[in-house]
């Protein structure tokens, strides 16, 4: 028999579980003692989810949240796509800039306080590449919603199986991978491909220590703290 949560124990919210980063992180918030409970926010029934106690699915349609949304002390989103699978850029803003910061408000319109994103290596909203202003225009406006703790994680190419999850894979990441895995010790960390799995883990680690304010965690700051 599972054991009782402990009474200070945290909640938590997951939005983007099916992807590389998700994933990860769904195992983990499962396994942390910290958390009682972690409610998934997906866009269709969960026929792939874990079987948990502590886990709590929701479909939802993220251009229209339910409301009263779900609420928790800890919200994780790792919402994203590309624009071939979304089909346009203005369907990629929607899902990589729209969706996240709906997620965000509603979660901290229902009591959250602490908030980790993925975004990108590059992000920045005056950014000339498409991509990378999209993400940054994302970071600035999950920058003014009022968290105690804000986490932006900021990956390089991810490393990952996509094709176990049932994903899409993304050529450009699988050529670059294995173009590159031979010199991966000459490449700066701070750009080299990132394992899903590390980044899934500073996302943890970094909203746990609940430090005030935004955290920036660059590429070769979570591939430095995956190696110790």
């Amino acid at each position: 028999m599972a054991a009782a949560p402990s009474p200070t124990s945290r909640t938590a919210l997951l939005a983007g579980a099916t992807g590389l980063i998700g994933r990860a992180l769904l195992g983990r918030l499962l396994d942390h003692p910290a958390y009682s409970r972690v409610t998934v926010l997906v866009r269709r029934s969960p026929t792939d989810l874990p079987a948990h106690p502590k886990i709590d699915p929701r479909v939802v349609d993220f251009s229209r949240l339910p409301e009263p949304f779900p609420s928790a002390d800890d919200v994780y989103i790792a919402l994203g796509t590309t624009i071939k699978v979304a089909g346009s850029q203005e369907a990629f803003r929607q899902v990589d800039r729209d969706h996240v910061v709906a997620v965000a408000r509603a979660a901290r319109a229902a009591g959250a306080t602490r908030l980790a994103v993925v975004s990108a290596l590059g992000a920045d909203a005056r950014s000339p590449v498409f991509y990378n202003r999209v993400k940054g225009e994302m970071q600035d406006a999950i920058g003014h919603l009022g968290y105690g703790t804000l986490v932006i994680a900021q990956p390089s190419l991810l490393m990952g199986d996509r094709a176990a999850l049932g994903q899409p894979v993304r050529n450009v990441e699988m050529l670059a991978a294995g173009l590159l895995r031979p010199l991966m010790g000459w490449i700066p960390r701070g750009v080299r491909p990132i394992a899903a799995a590390d980044v899934a883990q500073a996302m943890l680690d970094a909203t746990l220590a609940g430090k005030a304010g935004t955290s920036i965690l660059g590429s070769g700051l979570m591939q430095a703290a995956a190696r110790r």
